[in-house]
């Protein structure tokens, strides 16, 4: 029971102060919320036909509600809970973070009174002992789409999210109707349609199928829930998000070919044979998108850039998976942020190695990676996502840092990418740890950041030169140190090790004094954290 009285003291110091009128805890909140970039998301709509964009509205609509139900996923009501707050700056550093925890610092309280984030967010009864969960004869305990609640008698029930949020996902699912009517591609049609029906039944399979399939959509809209970052304290169960997308055909075709190569690129996999027999499903693209719209998770505190989808082990074996490279977002980043932390980081000697196609490539197969590899332990246990708890999420996306530079160099190598100095991918890659370990040691993407620091440390594939306080990377012992870490995650996720994972994370996942202090150089230059988004309909021009 120890591990849960922070969390039972931060209940009682909430409810304490549920009449009272928030005030910061921190004396710096306006720094804080300079700190995020705005930019504008937007793009040229031009090439949707009038029909598509009478279609947009509806989506923006229903990814609104997706937002609000997130916000009850991880705080609870966003409107009483903002109304508490007098202070604009306050006010507005809540909303990024989606609630009073500062996502990009270990999710420490901002606010005062309000304690420690309970690990599973209100996934679960703050007050749940492990003993309770384990105990509890339901096996729809870990069912992604199912909350965990106590009831008058103190015991646990289980609520499906369609039932919780019986009325609100009614009103999604009728939008979704609504704007297949004015969808043109039969296949977007069909995945709304599908999709609607999943938000009202938990049940994804069939939707996730007929996202596989689009092809010729030039709207995409990604929603539901998805992604369990949220849950840190089973890793199991996801949070509401939203993107709307537009395609960009031309940066799009010229990814075409990288799909056909997924099966070779398993094959050639750093790692034993036995590590490797399952086999990416051959329906897997690779599209670029602007996303004119972010909601609910994807868009708390630091925004993705790029997305690997579906999540279900049993869609991405069968059909495999779909990457979508969001350019104007990556670019943003790349360019408010990387680009000025590599001046400061990097050695003057390394500087012109920093190039958005290397930034744009190792994201991009990052996303690849995700589909390649173990999903199913080779006891026959069951998925390594299962096998591996709440680690899961933290050695994934090691998995998919480490083998994305992986992959990335042997098309290289192979010739498929032409023309390519790898020394841009990998000194890119290196400025980008600096960039996305800002995001903090807490968050499954800071502890994968970590991992990767702290090994290629341990490796030498990179040195500080201390006259100009600057990193220099080591190709040969990089790429080195790449293809260890690889088979050494490869096999971790195929023996389904928890024990391993546990104690990769605990001696690799955590930031030390001298990191710390680059990141304060960095952070006291200015340099924002992330961006934050100036979104929605009047923005792209409809209104």
């Amino acid at each position: 029971m120890k591990r849960f009285l922070p969390v039972l003291l931060a209940l009682t110091l909430l409810s304490a102060c549920q009449n009272k009128k928030y005030e910061a805890a921190i004396p710096n909140i306006a720094e804080k919320v300079e700190a995020y970039e705005t930019f504008k998301l937007t793009t040229d709509l031009s090439i949707l036909s009038s029909n598509q964009k009478e279609m947009l509205p509806l989506l923006f609509e229903a990814a609104n509600i997706m937002d609000d139900l997130f916000w009850k996923q991880t705080w609870g009501d966003k409107d009483t809970f903002l109304s508490k707050i007098e202070d604009p700056e306050l006010r507005r550093y809540a909303e990024i973070n989606y609630g009073p925890w500062d996502r990009l610092n270990n999710h420490q309280p901002f606010i005062k009174g309000i304690g420690p984030k309970p690990a599973g967010a209100r996934l679960y009864p703050a007050d749940m002992t492990m003993k309770e969960f384990e105990q509890l004869p339901n096996h729809n305990k870990s069912n992604q789409y199912t909350l965990i609640e106590r009831g008058d008698n103190g015991k646990l029930f289980i609520v499906p999210y369609h039932k919780k949020w019986e009325e609100e996902l009614s009103l999604a699912a009728g939008l979704l109707h609504q704007a297949a009517e004015m969808a043109e591609s039969e296949g977007f049609k069909k995945y709304l349609n599908a999709r609607a029906n999943a938000l009202l039944s938990g049940d994804y399979y069939k939707s996730d199928m007929y996202w596989m399939e689009m092809k010729d959509n030039l709207i995409d809209f990604v929603v539901g829930p998805i992604e369990t970052y949220e849950d840190q304290l089973l890793g199991i169960k996801t949070a509401f998000e939203a993107y709307i997308l537009i395609k960009d055909t031309a940066w799009s075709a010229r990814l075409e070919r990288f799909a056909a190569l997924l099966p070779r690129l398993q094959e050639n996999l750093p790692v034993d044979e036995t590590y490797k027999t399952e086999t990416p499903g051959s329906d897997s693209d690779l599209n670029v998108y602007d996303a004119i719209f972010y909601a609910g998770d994807c868009n708390a505190a630091s925004k993705t850039i790029a997305i690997n989808l579906p999540n279900d082990p049993d869609v991405q074996m069968k059909k495999g998976s779909r990457k979508l490279q969001l350019k104007n977002s990556m670019r943003a980043k790349f360019e408010k942020i990387l680009v000025p932390i590599s001046q400061i980081v990097i050695h003057p000697s390394q500087r012109q190695y920093i190039d958005f196609d290397a930034f744009f490539e190792n994201t991009m197969f990052h996303e690849v990676a995700h589909g390649l590899g173990i999903k199913e332990t080779l006891d026959g246990k069951g998925t390594v996502r299962e096998a591996l708890k709440e680690t899961a999420s933290s050695i994934e996306e090691s998995k998919a840092d480490i083998l994305g530079l992986y992959i990335v160099t042997r098309l290289a190598e192979s010739g498929e990418l032409k023309d390519k100095d790898l020394m841009t991918n990998y000194v890119t890659f290196m400025a980008g740890i600096f960039r996305s370990v800002r995001f903090g040691a807490a968050s499954a993407h800071g502890e994968a950041n970590m991992i990767r620091f702290n090994y290629f440390l341990k490796k030498g594939a990179f040195s500080k030169d201390n006259d100009s306080n600057t990193y220099l990377i080591d190709f040969e012992k990089m790429k080195q140190a790449m293809n260890e870490l690889s088979e050494e995650i490869l096999v971790l996720q195929g023996d389904g090790d928890y024990q391993k994972a546990l104690e990769m994370i605990a001696l690799m996942g955590n930031i030390n004094p001298e990191l710390q202090s680059d990141l304060d150089r960095i952070n006291n230059a200015g340099i924002p954290v992330d961006i934050v988004f100036e979104q929605g309909p009047g923005v792209v021009g409809l209104n």
